[in-house]
């Protein structure tokens, strides 16, 4: 007799992270699913606008083109109809998927 083991009792190989492309300037960065898309972006010498990141002051706002994002908790920087446009705050929000941001105010960190 032939015992099968269940799937969930095998080991699964490890996602890699989303990545997160910046339009228009083309840069891409991984985008950490457990660290904001600004502190990502800037560990990768991407410089986003901000300025409280904790989303209240909308300096960072840009638009999510493609792919999915999450809140830990709803922010008050953004309106409904704002977030059903794909408006995001990427000081308090994190990656589920890979992204494309409309960024035009991004900045590559000379260094």
């Amino acid at each position: 007799m032939v015992t099968a083991t269940p799937c969930c009792a095998l080991p699964r190989p490890e996602a890699p992270p989303p990545s997160a492309l910046v339009l228009p300037s083309g840069w891409c960065f991984v985008a950490s699913p457990d660290v904001t898309l600004l502190q990502s972006a800037r560990a990768a010498g991407i410089r986003l606008p901000s300025s409280c990141r904790n989303g209240t002051c909308r300096a960072c706002i840009c638009q999510l083109l493609q792919g999915e994002i999450r809140y830990r908790m709803e922010w008050p920087g953004l309106s409904r109809e704002e977030k059903l446009e794909g408006w995001v705050l990427p000081c308090v929000a994190y990656p589920v998927a890979d992204i494309v941001l409309a960024a035009p105010a991004a900045e590559r960190n000379e260094g």
